[in-house]
């Protein structure tokens, strides 16, 4: 049976809300962003914000983006949602109905971006979230996209590469059973491990609660049970909590996270404690070529750090809307049509060259693209050290 996410009076206060009809002859393409600004994960929407304006600063300083026979401005539009699931919910009809938006990028995290996706569906609007893995962001939503690949497959790429990296039989996974994200993760990679190597070979799958601060007595759990990896799929203001009382505790072997360790925040956060670990994830800034690297160069140099993957995912989920309103061929100014217009050539993109990789759309609004697994290396850099490939 689905989770229900959000209280159904908001689903259907947002599919009884009647669009306008036009947006006019406006010489302006709006986009809204529905992105944490405040709340646990500011990073995130920080990076969110920087890569999209600096995006849209180019396309406007170059003269706008033409589509059809028309060049537009870009006027992009940013919500905070908080890191709530409830506020996602309350930005998305905002932006859908107030703003007037052509479509929305975000959320970012599944804990948000599965209500979202629940309104902007229900409201015809299309969605792309960048960083959004769990797979009910986009489930039977044909408005919805990601820019992201999925937990069913990142969990099996995180359990494959402890096997054959560390030569893992036993493993153990710390998690937040009470947030969307990491909760599926845990559940992917606990199965895709004991799929490998039997019923039972994850000796210790311990959880906690959002907000919780003292992980002793499960890595006290973990640190005893004989385990040859611990796989963490948390946040990365998290990580460094748990990475430091399992150190704490004795624990002296591998940990592996996943693609939410991946903010610019986390070795401020975490420093030492954290070098030598690795974790999946959606590209490595380390050692990037062509047009990402010119990205990483251009964000640096503008913003004054390496952008995350969030940066880049958003980067590429932006371009990948922009380019779904050039192939419509032109818009007609009526909202509905515009908005189903972006829809159905979203869905239709294929080989589209983006800087965390080459992405196909699947009728289900998720796209085929490779992971990568990086390691943080002694300078604290996230380094390219294997990809992994549908």
């Amino acid at each position: 049976m689905r989770r229900m996410f959000t209280p159904m009076a908001m689903v259907l206060m947002a599919a009884l809300v009647v669009s306008p009809c036009s947006w006019g002859a406006s010489d302006t393409l709006k986009i809204g962003f529905n992105i944490p600004l405040t709340g646990d994960l500011p990073k995130v929407g920080e990076s969110s914000k920087f890569a999209a304006e600096m995006l849209k600063d180019g396309i406007n300083g170059a003269g706008g983006l033409k589509i059809g026979d028309k060049t537009y401005k870009l006027e992009f539009i940013y919500e905070d949602n908080e890191t709530k699931a409830e506020s996602a919910t309350a930005t998305a009809l905002k932006l859908i109905t107030q703003n007037q938006v052509l479509a929305i990028i975000g959320p970012q995290s599944s804990k948000q971006a599965i209500p979202a996706g629940e309104v902007c569906n229900a409201n015809k609007t299309p969605m792309i979230s960048p960083w959004s893995t769990n797979p009910q962001t986009t489930l039977d939503r044909p408005y919805v996209f990601r820019a992201c690949f999925l937990d069913p497959f990142q969990g099996p790429v995180a359990a494959k590469f402890v096997t054959d990296e560390f030569g893992a039989k036993k493993a153990a996974v710390l998690y937040d059973i009470a947030s969307d994200y990491p909760k599926g993760l845990a559940e992917y990679f606990k199965e895709a491990f004991e799929k490998i190597h039997g019923p039972g070979s994850v000796v210790a799958f311990e959880t906690f609660t959002t907000k919780d601060k003292d992980f002793s007595a499960q890595l006290t759990k973990i640190v005893n049970s004989g385990a040859d990896v611990l796989f963490t799929p948390q946040y990365y203001d998290e990580v460094p909590l748990i990475v430091k009382q399992a150190k704490e505790l004795g624990w002296k072997k591998p940990i592996m996270g996943s693609d939410s360790w991946g903010s610019a925040e986390l070795m401020t956060l975490c420093g030492d404690a954290c070098k030598g670990y690795y974790f999946s994830t959606h590209y490595a800034a380390a050692g990037a070529k062509g047009a990402t690297k010119e990205f990483i160069d251009k964000y640096n140099a503008k913003y004054g750090y390496v952008p995350d993957d969030v940066a880049a995912l958003t980067w590429d989920a932006v371009r990948l809307l922009l380019q779904a309103m050039q192939n419509t061929g032109g818009m007609t100014g009526n909202l509905d049509k515009d908005r189903d217009a972006i829809k159905d050539q979203l869905a239709k993109i294929k080989d589209f060259e983006g800087i965390t990789g080459k992405m196909t759309f699947t009728p289900g609004g998720n796209p085929i693209k490779c992971a990568v697994v990086v390691k943080i290396s002694d300078q604290g850099a996230f380094e390219f050290f294997k990809s992994a490939c549908p």
